[in-house]
């Protein structure tokens, strides 16, 4: 019988700066309050890393390096190393780069990916896809963003959403009989995108279309901007469907999962997500409340925090939505028991 490659998890880890930027500081910063962002966001503080000189790749270098030791990895085993973030340390080299050659991966080629907050789902995708196809057989996926840089903290609207942090997963082959229902791994994704949001979440200078210039920073078009209310109703839409999407296409119930484990964008966004999929409260991983919308780093943030309550054979889905849109679910098996 023929036998394939599939990519597993089999390993996470995750970092987080040790300053807590509360609701209480932001009542200080913008006119808000500690109830009106807890009601409408289910978020009461947010990590912020502070340090001159600090990017995304100091966060995504702890997170890595915490992985490998947990995982007894030497990091020249490592064929491929993928960040997704959308606040680089710099343009170019990417941040991927700059990780790998700081944890000792000199054996493994790096690049960033962006699909903002989709951006952990779309990489672990893509890692996927390297190990079915045999031209990896390890590989580990960064999702991390310091978007303190990219906030204005003037901006009620979105200075009390994000935080900073940084999640690793390693991924290596499983041998999977794709004729059964055994087996670990990653078992099926769906991944979508719609240009047409692109204006309604976006950072709008600071690329090739509008470089860098006194302007746009006395503008203050460099940024993250969001029209709140049609994202909000966007992401509902999307990561419901495509939750039931995948549920459908694997004969799914809310049974058969542990745990629904959905990009942390808002709280009522997920209460939402998870009623229209009949899933209960507590078979939805949620960590919003101490770490705010990480963006890329949500979901193997989420992963770290619950690793201790995964056992071997767990079926997960992961969800995500973000700018550009982006959007899409992953269905898997968790592969070790996480205790």
């Amino acid at each position: 019988m023929k036998k394939n490659k599939r990519a597993a998890i089999v390993g996470v880890s995750g970092y987080v700066p040790s300053y807590v930027l509360t609701n209480k500081e932001l009542e200080q910063m913008v006119d808000t309050s500690d109830e009106w962002i807890t009601s409408r966001t289910g978020i009461k503080e947010r990590r912020i890393l502070k340090g001159q000189g600090l990017g995304t790749s100091f966060m995504g270098i702890n997170a890595v390096q915490s992985l490998l030791q947990k995982t007894e990895t030497d990091p020249e085993t490592i064929d491929l190393l993928i960040c997704a973030t959308i606040t680089p340390d710099v343009i170019t080299p990417a941040t991927a780069n700059i990780i790998a050659h700081a944890v000792g991966a000199t054996n493994a080629f790096s690049y960033d990916l962006q699909a903002a907050c989709s951006g952990f789902l779309y990489a672990l995708d893509t890692a996927a896809q390297f190990i079915s196809s045999g031209r990896a057989k390890k590989i580990i996926v960064v999702g991390a963003d310091k978007m303190s840089s990219i906030t204005n903290y003037s901006d009620r609207a979105t200075c009390i959403l994000f935080g900073d942090g940084a999640g690793a997963v390693l991924v290596t082959a499983y041998d999977a009989d794709y004729d059964t229902d055994g087996g670990y791994g990653i078992l099926d994704t769906i991944c979508k995108t719609d240009g047409a949001g692109q204006d309604l979440l976006h950072q709008k200078a600071g690329g090739s279309k509008l470089p860098a210039s006194h302007e746009t920073i006395d503008a203050q078009q460099h940024y993250i901007y969001q029209d709140g209310q049609t994202v909000f109703k966007a992401a509902i839409t999307a990561m419901s469907q495509v939750v039931l999407d995948i549920m459908a296409k694997n004969s799914l119930t809310a049974a058969d999962l542990a745990y629904l484990v959905p990009h942390q964008a808002n709280k009522r966004i997920l209460q939402v997500v998870a009623d229209r999929a009949g899933i209960p409260s507590e078979k939805v991983m949620l960590n919003i409340n101490k770490f705010g919308n990480t963006t890329a780093a949500t979901i193997p943030l989420c992963l770290w925090e619950y690793e201790k309550k995964l056992k071997q054979g767990d079926k997960l889905i992961l969800t995500a939505f973000g700018g550009g849109f982006t959007w899409g679910a992953i269905y898997m098996a968790w592969a070790y028991d996480g205790a």
